[in-house]
């Protein structure tokens, strides 16, 4: 199954030469790296984290297998004594990060690893794998679900995913994003979340006419009875043949119960409101409408616009390719040492012409604060672990790039809420994943402290991300004294 297959090769080939070189030159430095991104995607106000589940089962089986060993000896690389180290390789370090579902933005530590340096190396390609990826698949889908306004979304892309992790894990992303089930049914099965799905057009084109190809379906499915009506012609074949059954089944006493037309082609607008007055004059207007046709955000939004009569969304390529927006971005930085006899850390910064790319230094957490009496979020405070914060206290925070943007929290009206949690403690989880289905209802109820204008589908208001007085004055001081060598 995929979330038992040993991941730990799945690595860059520079980790593995760094970790050799680290072996050949002991060191007992204990390091922090934070995995980071530094855009929102799609140019939304806010992403969401997912990524974390698959992440810990693969921290959790990290080793190197016999085959794993004979194969890196093959390259004619490593030196036999750090092959014999890696046999007895695993995780003892920390890890601490956003729960899954969680709303996100830039810059932020999403995963926190402070561990032997060799470890802590090892696991960035595959960290970044796994979070870049479902972040992405769940931040568009929650857009999705947005553009829907309520309406059910089902997730389907599977055959246009890029390959089976990416249409298993995708869907399992885009269920936590808000979708309400997935036609994968690997998905369904690892994870426990509701399977749907219909028939295609061969189903239709299998039989002499439509009509029998609807009635057969019907008679096998009475209780999830979705007609596709656009084999051949919507209007004048399609909903009068689905029509018809939908009259059979009720004079048969059946519940109709989930039942309604599919229309995958043609002009969704158009289309569903003229299905809507047939099948409304025929005694049927309760009847599901589902859409589907390269469906995406801004289609669906428009779609609502103009006014269609669709309560129910297929959305399967744009969503599980992420259409539009290709990768999160998401980076993995060192920000810390701490050598063996160490009181502190030792911050470390990353230096670049782009500005947007000099790291934050330090051993870090984030905080939330809350507007008190909305629950909406009025800013996020990356600072040191150490750092507390009293509620009850003022707050002033700044724009760390034009620190005369300042904003002023008085005390009393708003919460505060650590972002990052322990999830391994001396190579242990002691974090337990709640279900995929949990997760959806979290992060359900992350987008509701979401301010509407950061919701917006374009030109979103950014929420504020700033640094403490304590983490800016430590950053600016080390870009004053890299700035003098």
């Amino acid at each position: 199954m995929l979330q038992e297959r040993n991941l730990t090769m799945m690595t860059d080939l520079y980790e593995l030469t760094m970790m050799q070189g680290y072996f050949k030159n002991p060191t007992d430095q204990v390091v922090v790296f934070d995995a980071f991104y530094r855009t929102n995607p799609y140019d939304s106000g806010y992403a969401i984290c997912c990524g974390l589940e698959q992440v810990i089962g693969y921290i959790r089986d990290l080793h190197f297998a016999a085959e794993d060993i004979d194969y890196l000896r093959s390259l004619n690389l490593f030196d036999e004594d750090f092959l014999d180290y890696l046999r007895g390789f695993h995780f003892t370090g920390d890890i601490y990060a956003i729960p899954e579902g969680s709303v996100i933005f830039p810059r932020e530590p999403l995963v926190k690893v402070v561990a032997p340096i060799m470890e802590a190396q090892l696991m960035e390609p595959t960290i970044l794998n796994v979070i870049n990826h479902q972040s992405l698949i769940a931040t568009k889908a929650s857009r999705v679900c947005y553009a829907a306004k309520g309406d059910g979304i089902m997730e389907f892309g599977l055959r246009r995913a890029q390959g089976p992790d990416a249409g298993t894990w995708g869907a399992r992303a885009a269920v936590i994003g808000g979708c309400v089930g997935t036609s994968n049914v690997l998905t369904g099965e690892l994870f426990n979340v509701p399977v749907k799905g219909t028939h295609a057009h061969s189903w239709i084109m299998s039989f002499p006419d439509e009509l029998t190809a609807f009635r057969t379906y019907a008679k096998m499915y009475p209780n999830a009875c979705i007609l596709l009506v656009d084999t051949y012609d919507v209007l004048r074949s399609g909903v009068p043949n689905a029509i018809t059954v939908f009259k059979e089944m009720k004079a048969a006493g059946l519940p109709m119960k989930g039942y309604g037309i599919r229309i995958d082609s043609g002009d969704l607008a158009y289309l569903s409101k003229k299905a809507y007055e047939m099948l409304d004059a025929a005694g049927f207007g309760d009847a599901i409408i589902s859409a589907s046709s390269d469906l995406d955000e801004y289609l669906i939004n428009s779609l609502k616009q103009q006014g269609a009569k669709i309560n129910s969304w297929g959305v399967g390529t744009n969503l599980i390719t992420s259409n539009g927006w290709s990768a999160f971005g998401g980076v993995y930085k060192l920000a810390a040492i701490k050598n063996k006899g160490d009181a502190e850390f030792t911050p470390k910064i990353k230096l670049s012409e782009n500005p947007e790319k000099i790291t934050n230094p330090g051993n870090k957490t984030v905080y939330r604060f809350y507007d008190k009496k909305t629950g909406k979020i009025r800013a996020d405070l990356i600072c040191l672990a150490d750092e507390k914060f009293d509620p009850e206290e003022d707050l002033t925070i700044f724009d760390p790039q034009a620190t005369w943007k300042k904003t002023t929290l008085k005390g009393g009206t708003y919460t505060v809420r650590e972002m990052l949690v322990p999830v391994f403690k001396n190579g242990q989880c002691v974090y337990t994943s709640p279900s995929t289905m949990e997760i959806r209802d979290i992060c359900t109820k992350e987008k509701e402290t979401l301010w509407d204008e950061t919701c917006r589908l374009t030109n979103p208001q950014n929420v504020y991300v700033d640094l403490s007085d304590k983490l800016y004055q430590m950053k600016q001081t080390l870009l004053h004294q890299m700035s003098r060598k």
